[in-house]
């Protein structure tokens, strides 16, 4: 089972101790995450490793300001192997990032 290895008092730091702050910025995340997962879908079933690149970089920058470790790590790696023109680890790593960003829902 994945993690999301959330690191609480990181991101609350980023968000200058504001509680209320901190759930509005997990509540955008929670919407632009699953926007940005369905481009990676469709970019995996279109072969667009670009396309996938950017919501991966895109969703790889707010879970790192979020403290979420988990989903950062699945994303840089799924950018840096469209970077090379593939979506190889994007197709693999497809189930895992859809089990974390289902986690992250829940939150």
């Amino acid at each position: 089972m994945s993690d999301l290895k959330w690191d609480k008092a990181f991101a609350l730091e980023q968000a200058a101790d504001d509680e209320e702050l901190l759930q509005e910025l997990i509540d955008i995340f929670k919407e632009s995450s699953l926007s940005d997962l369905a481009i990676v879908k469709q970019s995996i079933e279109n072969g667009d490793p670009d396309k996938g690149r950017s919501s991966a970089h895109s969703m790889k920058g707010a879970a790192a300001s979020l403290g979420f470790s988990g989903i950062r790590e699945v994303t840089e790696a799924m950018e840096a192997d469209c970077r090379g023109g593939s979506t190889a680890v994007m197709t693999a790593k497809l189930a895992e990032l859809e089990e974390l960003i289902s986690l992250l829902q829940k939150m």
